[in-house]
């Protein structure tokens, strides 16, 4: 590693209990072929199994968040502060770059281009996730699609930003999700452009419960719909996006040779049953909640 002040990015990771993935993470990062120097941030949100005692073992920043002070938002902020880097990257615990490419095609379009204040890159579901999400994900991040967008979608999951328009605009830490998609709006109204690489790709990992699919896309909508608040999402919508999605899900795994009619019905459901509840709510978001949505499988 170079001096501090030569470092030109900081890849920042927020983790909790994410012992099963972060040194696979981590192991990745350390393989990337790029001729610039790099830092890794991990951002801790109270990890109690062995997330800390593995990311010691890589030269990395560790960095301790408590659990009631967390957001999505606040702990990018935390890393963000901490960050030596002109570009921030940054990726998931669960997320895997698929090839020593990836942070090279994450972060040329902002060294090529000044006026791109974002780069997102591409995600695709492993061999254990679910068929839905694995669908959703090709509709997100389409193959071979790159450049410059001019709508606000990004998720920073897999994403590098300008620290310098960050320093002028934080994330906003009182949403619970989609925080990225709230900071890609107001790039854009900045004058700064948006770019999607499909080259940038990492494979995106959820291993989650039914009940866990419905609270992340409440979450979600509660906070699309603080974002958007003119949008509306009522049970004529929910109805709607479900039955389309579940049918062409079903027409998909048929062309793939296997019908999963049970595990699409119950994604299918649980997302748009979220995105309903997500939308109805209006009262503030209470630590009890705050615990389903960020702490699901917290130890009492």
């Amino acid at each position: 590693m170079k001096k501090k002040e030569e470092i030109l990015i900081s890849i920042i990771i927020r983790a909790y209990n994410e012992e099963n993935n972060i040194g696979k993470l981590l192991s990745l990062i350390k393989r990337q072929k790029l001729s610039y120097d790099y830092e890794i941030i991990v951002v801790d949100s109270g990890s109690i199994d062995k997330t800390i005692m593995i990311a010691k073992q890589f030269d990395v920043k560790i960095i301790n968040i408590k659990p009631e002070e967390f957001s999505f938002g606040y702990s990018l902020n935390k890393g963000i502060e901490q960050a030596s880097g002109e570009i921030c990257v940054f990726i998931s615990a669960h997320c895997f770059p698929v090839n020593e490419k990836w942070l090279e095609e994450l972060v040329t379009p902002l060294l090529k281009n000044k006026r791109i204040g974002l780069v997102y890159g591409k995600q695709r579901g492993g061999d254990m996730s679910k068929f839905s999400e694995k669908e959703i994900f090709k509709k997100w991040y389409p193959e071979n699609i790159d450049g410059i967008q001019n709508h606000p979608f990004s998720n920073n999951a897999n994403t590098a930003i300008r620290k310098n328009i960050w320093e002028e605009c934080k994330y906003d830490e009182t949403l619970t999700g989609l925080e990225d998609l709230d900071w890609a709006k107001k790039v854009l109204d900045k004058g700064f452009l948006i770019y999607y690489s499909s080259k940038a790709e990492v494979l995106h990992i959820h291993n989650e419960t039914w009940k866990q699919i419905k609270n992340r896309y409440k979450r979600e909508a509660m906070a699309f719909y603080k974002i958007f608040p003119e949008q509306k999402f009522g049970f004529f919508s929910f109805l709607k996006y479900f039955l389309l999605n579940t049918t062409m899900d079903f027409f998909h795994s048929l062309r793939e040779g296997k019908l999963r009619i049970r595990e699409i019905i119950l994604y299918r459901y649980n997302q748009f049953k979220g995105t309903y509840d997500g939308a109805k709510h209006k009262d503030n978001v209470t630590k009890e909640l705050k615990n389903i949505f960020y702490y699901p499988n917290k130890r009492r």
